[in-house]
């Protein structure tokens, strides 16, 4: 572990196995500790746990973004953009259906990014970006 400190995030499924599918198959994330009610995944060095819930849960909202509508709450990566659309190709071939398909935000600016939303099985929003400059992900 980086002496940087790490995420930890527990969201709810109603599916171990078809979390056990998007998160370690689709995502390729790797598994670690498990129950009968939970399993643990390093998200590129963030600990996600999927805890196994009766309902799948509902979301809180919407905000606009540009001329987008972001499902809120939203969890996800900074990736670079190599892996943006790596990433981007592996959710196409398995079938994930984007509430918002990849694309270019904020072109020419400083926080220039790829940004894509979708969905776990359980119906938890996820967003996945990747800065044209990593050093501009906080600036004003």
């Amino acid at each position: 572990m980086s002496s940087r400190p790490a995420v930890h995030l527990a969201i709810p499924v109603d599916d171990l196995g078809a979390a056990r599918t998007f998160y370690g198959d689709v995502l390729n994330l790797p598994e670690g500790r498990s129950t009968d009610h939970w399993v643990d995944w390093d998200l590129h060095g963030h600990q996600l746990v999927t805890h196994l819930v009766p309902t799948a849960p509902a979301p809180a909202g919407v905000s606009a973004v540009e001329q987008h509508t972001v499902p809120i709450p939203h969890f996800g990566l900074l990736l670079t953009e190599e892996r943006f659309h790596t990433t981007a190709d592996r959710l196409r071939t398995a079938g994930v259906h984007f509430d918002i398909e990849p694309h270019c935000r904020f072109p020419g600016q400083p926080a220039e990014q790829w940004t894509m939303f979708f969905r776990d099985p359980a119906g938890n929003a996820l967003e996945f970006k990747a800065f044209r400059d990593e050093s501009m992900v906080f600036a004003r």
